[in-house]
C-alpha cells in the first residue's frame, strides 16, 4: 500500500465559443470606496458562459472622440475588426452571471486616470458596452488542501468570485490571501463566510523590497504536496515573484497560476 497523499487533479484549460455581445448597464453600486459593481443585461447574453474564476472578457468602450461603439465580428476566418480606429478595450473578470435573467456583474477598481475606470465612474443605467469572450477558461478544482492567492486591487474581484465558488463547494481547505491593498479596502470589499487568512500589504506597494517580503511569505506557506498558488497584479512583479518562487522551492509549475493583470506603462 502506498503512503503517497492523494493529490487534487491539476487545473484544466477548456475552450469557449467566441462571441461579441452588446450589453446595457442596469445597476451601479459603489463598494469599499474603491470599486464600482456594475450589473449589465441584454438579450445578447443568452448563451454566455464563464467557467473559470479568473476568466477574462474583453470590454470594448465607445470611441472617446465620436462616442461610437465599434463592433467586431466573428467569421470562419477569425475575428473581423471594423473599419476605423482600433477599438478601445480592456480585460475584466466576470464576477457573476445569472443565466435565468441574463445579468452579468463586473467589479471595476477605481483609480485615475484610466479608460475603464473613468467609464465606470461616469456610467449611468442605459449606457452600453460590447464584450467579447471569454475565449478560454481555466478550471481550477476546489479541493486543493492549501490555496494561496496573491494580488493587488485588480485581482480582488477574481478572488471574490473564487471565494463564492468555494463557499458553494463543501470541503476542508486552508485558504490564504496576500493582497497589496490597504486593510480598509480589502476588508470592506471581500465578503465570504469562509475562514480566510488575510495579509494586507498596502496599496501601491507591489514592488521593490515588498516583493522580497511577499516571496518569503509564499516560501513559508508552500508546504505539503496538494496546493494551488495564484499570483496576479503588475506584470513585472508577477514574473519576478513567480520566477523566484520556482527557483527557490521544489514546486510544480502546473500548480501555479501567474497572470499579469496590468503593466506599469499601461493604465486600465
Amino acid at each position: 500500500m502506498s503512503d503517497s497523499p492523494i493529490l487534487t487533479p491539476l487545473p484544466q484549460r477548456v475552450r469557449n465559443e467566441l462571441a461579441f455581445r452588446q450589453i446595457t448597464l442596469e445597476k451601479k453600486v459603489r463598494l469599499a470606496s474603491a470599486f464600482y459593481r456594475l450589473t449589465f443585461s441584454g438579450e445578447a447574453l443568452s448563451g454566455f458562459t464563464s467557467r473559470g474564476f479568473d476568466d477574462h472578457i474583453k470590454l470594448f468602450f465607445p470611441d472617446p472622440q465620436s462616442g461610437t461603439l465599434l463592433v467586431p465580428s466573428v467569421s470562419d476566418d477569425g475575428i473581423i475588426s471594423p473599419e476605423g480606429p482600433r477599438p478601445v478595450m480592456r480585460d475584466y473578470t466576470p464576477l457573476a452571471f445569472n443565466a435565468q435573467n441574463n445579468h452579468l456583474t463586473i467589479d471595476f477598481y477605481i483609480h485615475a486616470p484610466g479608460v475603464a475606470s473613468d467609464w465606470a465612474a461616469a456610467a449611468t443605467p442605459g449606457d452600453t458596452l460590447l464584450i467579447g469572450g471569454p475565449r478560454a477558461s481555466l478550471l481550477v478544482p476546489a479541493d486543493y488542501a492549501k490555496q494561496i492567492y496573491l494580488c493587488d486591487e485588480t485581482g480582488l474581484p477574481a478572488v471574490q468570485r473564487r471565494l463564492n465558488d468555494l463557499a458553494a463547494t463543501p470541503g476542508e481547505r486552508e485558504l490564504c490571501l496576500y493582497a497589496f491593498t490597504d486593510a480598509s479596502i480589502g476588508e470592506a470589499y471581500l465578503d465570504t463566510p469562509l475562514q480566510l487568512e488575510r495579509h494586507w500589504l498596502g496599496s501601491g506597494m507591489m514592488h521593490g523590497e515588498n516583493l522580497q517580503q511577499a516571496l518569503s511569505a509564499l516560501q513559508a506557506q508552500t508546504t505539503g504536496a496538494d496546493y494551488f498558488i495564484w499570483i496576479t497584479g503588475e506584470g513585472s512583479a508577477v514574473k519576478q515573484l513567480t520566477d523566484r518562487l520556482l527557483e527557490t522551492r521544489p514546486l510544480e509549475k502546473e500548480r501555479i497560476r501567474a497572470v499579469a493583470y496590468w503593466h506599469a506603462k499601461s493604465i486600465r
